[in-house]
Order: C-alpha cells, then sequence, then structure tokens
C-alpha cells in the first residue's frame, strides 16, 4: 500500500454475492481494466474481480512498465499502437495520474544483422503508422549522452532503430487507477479470494469455485497470470502456453537526465530510469521453465555486466532491489485472447514479456468481446483457435523473447 493508494477515496469495498454477470479471476491490470471497460463502455456493472492476493500482487506489479508499439507483425504493431493511444489519454479518462512519461525506445544494433533488422523494423512500423527511426551513432549520442558507443571495446554500435513515442507509467498506479475506476461503477473487488476451480454444467462454465464458497456467474474470464494452464484445465481447455520467470532490478538514485529506454536484443537487456531516479534494468527471461518467482545472483551478475558495457556509469551505482515475475509465453509468442472450446469461459494470456503495455487495450476488446459476445478485429488475429488452424502469429519482438 503506498501514498497514491491511500489517496484514493473512493475505493468501495463489499461482500461477495452468490452470483454475478461476470466474473474476472485475476486483480492484475488486464483483469481490472476489463472492468472498468465493461462498466464505462457498456454499462455492465455486475461483476466480480476475484484476487487470490491484494491488487496488483502478481505479474503487473512485477514488470519494468515499458509501453511500445515497435513490433514485428502488423496485428501487433496495430494492436500495441492502440494500447499506446489509450495510455496517452488514460490519465485524463480515470481522473489518476499515472506518471505517464513518454521517453522513445533506442534498439541498438552491434552488426550488419542487426541493422536489417532494424531498418524492417523500421520499414514495417513506418507503414502501419507507428513512428520508428534509424538512427546513426552521433545521433544516438545525442539522444543518450551516457552511452559509450564503442561497447567498451567489445560491442561497438553500428546504428539503432529509434521508437519515437515508447513511454513509461508507474505499474502500480495504473492498476489502481482501473480499480477505482471499476468500483466507483458498481465492480465488486474481492482481494485475498484464491479461486479453487469452476462450477461446470456439462462442458459450460457457470461459476468458480473459492476459498469462501462458490459464485455463479454467466461468463468466466481468465485473466491470470503464472498459473494460468493449471486453471484452464479446470475448464478441460489446454492451452499452448509455458510459464518462465521473468527478473528485473533497480539501482540506488543517479542524477536525473537519463531520457530514453535503451534495449539491446543481441546482448538481451533493457535499461531505463525511475521517477525516482533509480535505474531500471532487465534481460530475457529464464530460459528453463518454471513457476518460481525466486530471484537469482546468476542473473545479476550476467546482466549488470552487459548494461555495464553500453553504460560505464552503472558500474558506480548500487542494486537496490530485485524481482521475479512469471511470463506466460504462448508457442508463436503473441497473446491469446478470446473464446475457448469451453462455452462460458474466455481467456487472456500469453503476454510473455508484453502484458502492462497491452492492458488498456486488452481490457477494452475482452470488455467488448464479453459484453457483445463477438471477437473485435484488433484481437482477432490472437484467439486460441489460430493455433488449430496453422495460423500462427510468430513474433519475437521484444529483448525478453530472444
Amino acid at each position: 500500500m503506498n501514498e497514491f493508494v491511500e489517496t484514493l477515496l473512493d475505493l468501495h469495498w463489499h461482500e461477495p454475492k452468490s452470483s454475478y454477470d461476470v466474473v474476472i479471476v485475476g486483480g492484475g491490470g488486464h483483469g481490472l481494466a476489463t472492468a472498468y471497460y465493461l462498466a464505462t463502455r457498456h454499462g455492465i456493472t455486475n461483476v466480480a474481480v476475484v484476487e487470490a492476493n491484494y491488487i496488483g500482487s502478481g505479474n503487473s506489479g512485477r514488470n519494468t512498465t515499458i509501453i511500445r508499439a515497435n513490433y514485428g507483425i502488423p496485428e501487433s504493431i496495430r494492436f500495441y499502437q492502440h494500447s499506446m493511444d489509450l495510455y496517452k489519454t488514460l490519465e485524463d479518462d480515470t481522473g489518476c495520474w499515472i506518471m505517464h512519461n513518454t521517453k522513445g525506445l533506442i534498439w541498438l544494433a552491434h552488426t550488419e544483422s542487426a541493422m536489417r533488422s532494424e531498418r524492417a523494423r523500421c520499414q514495417l512500423n513506418t507503414a502501419m503508422g507507428t513512428e520508428t527511426i534509424m538512427v546513426d551513432p552521433a545521433e544516438i549520442k545525442q539522444l543518450c549522452p551516457q552511452i559509450d558507443l564503442t561497447g567498451s571495446g567489445r560491442y561497438p554500435v553500428l546504428g539503432a532503430s529509434h521508437h519515437v513515442g515508447a513511454s513509461t507509467a508507474r505499474h502500480d498506479r495504473v492498476v489502481w487507477a482501473y480499480a477505482q475506476g471499476a468500483m466507483r461503477l458498481g465492480v465488486h473487488v474481492l482481494q485475498n479470494t484464491p479461486v479453487t476451480g469452476l462450477l461446470m454444467d456439462g462442458d459450460r462454465v457457470t461459476g468458480v469455485k473459492t476459498a469462501t464458497g462458490n459464485i455463479s456467474a454467466g461468463v468466466v474470464m481468465s485473466a491470470v497470470g503464472g498459473d494460468v494452464t493449471q486453471f484452464a484445465a479446470h475448464a478441460g481447455v489446454r492451452l499452448p502456453i509455458r510459464t518462465h520467470p521473468l527478473q528485473a532490478f533497480v539501482t540506488n538514485g543517479y542524477a536525473q537526465g537519463f531520457g530514453p529506454i535503451i534495449s539491446d536484443t543481441e546482448l538481451l537487456s533493457y535499461v531505463s530510469q525511475t521517477a525516482r531516479g533509480q535505474m531500471l534494468i532487465g534481460a530475457e527471461y529464464d530460459r528453463q521453465q518454471s513457476f518460481s518467482r525466486q530471484s537469482s545472483f546468476d542473473f545479476l551478475q550476467s546482466c549488470a555486466t552487459k548494461v555495464s558495457y553500453l553504460l560505464p556509469f552503472l558500474k558506480n551505482l548500487r542494486i537496490m532491489r530485485q524481482w521475479t515475475g512469471r511470463c506466460d509465453v504462448s508457442s508463436d509468442f503473441s497473446p491469446v485472447m478470446g473464446f475457448t472450446p469451453a462455452p462460458g469461459f474466455v481467456i487472456t494470456t500469453g503476454w510473455g514479456t508484453w502484458g502492462f503495455k497491452a492492458i488498456p487495450a486488452g481490457g477494452e476488446a475482452m470488455a467488448e468481446l464479453i459484453a457483445t459476445d463477438t471477437t473485435p478485429e484488433i484481437i482477432e488475429p490472437f484467439s486460441l483457435n489460430r493455433f488449430a488452424t496453422d495460423h500462427s502469429m510468430a513474433d519475437q519482438g521484444s529483448t525478453g523473447t530472444r
């Protein structure tokens, strides 16, 4: 509980009812955003968001807060650009300061092969209306004076793509902004209520089982992070998802003035500066599949070494805090949103390292799907049945997935 949450005056807590029109399992960004848009866009307020712990205690509170749309396939670019646009107006929409800050993202290249990849990214992004341009080493130095373009003599920078509109926002503020907005309109948010199973009528999902009793629902949505494969199995739904830990850390404060987000696919690391001046550093997810949230010294050693090649000033900072989230990664690295083979059961999952940036667009689309019983066009390519029809959405356009 931080000072921001304490100043939210319109949090209306309720005792759970025995029945709702919609029950959303998972009180992170995606679950709460769906509830918010159900209430604000569709007038559906007989909704419960059921969270096993406290709101935002899962992956929404364990991410690195980067918002971008410079992906590698048209469908992803369109979806994430829409989410970026929604983030720009989220403070006005919710009346909450989420500390949204446009910084730009510099995606470094050290080889000719990487340069070709970044040029291709720029061309595709531009064709889809997303501003991403190539910059040379001199321009990179101007955007980020702290960078060592020689890569400490080991990883010389040849150039980069510059995703101009990339931004960051404070993760817990986003979560609580959506929670407050939904609760103001009558949505019930049930914290510390673990869901232990699903109520079934034949193959149809009719509600959830919780530690405090059963709750009936017209529709159940899974917005679970980390345990999604086990949860979907309660409905007899098998998901093409594997779960990996994803680690990150922050340093002590550094003088404000580190402007952009720096990402490097070849070194598998990325760096940005928080509003407090701390340097926030992350890398690829752990290659070993696991449900663990255990942090490791090996990660710190490897990641700190790599980012220090490019940003030597980091060597003088101290690591203050380290954490681990859990990435649900689909077999083609794109999210899974929409209906499942089990009637009454819809799902949003497979976000991998990309979930935070997708919260507004994902919540908006899933709310429309539930309210209209029709899949919105913007998420239709990401439906679960694409795997059965061999329509892969392969896109490894992330530092964290290579």
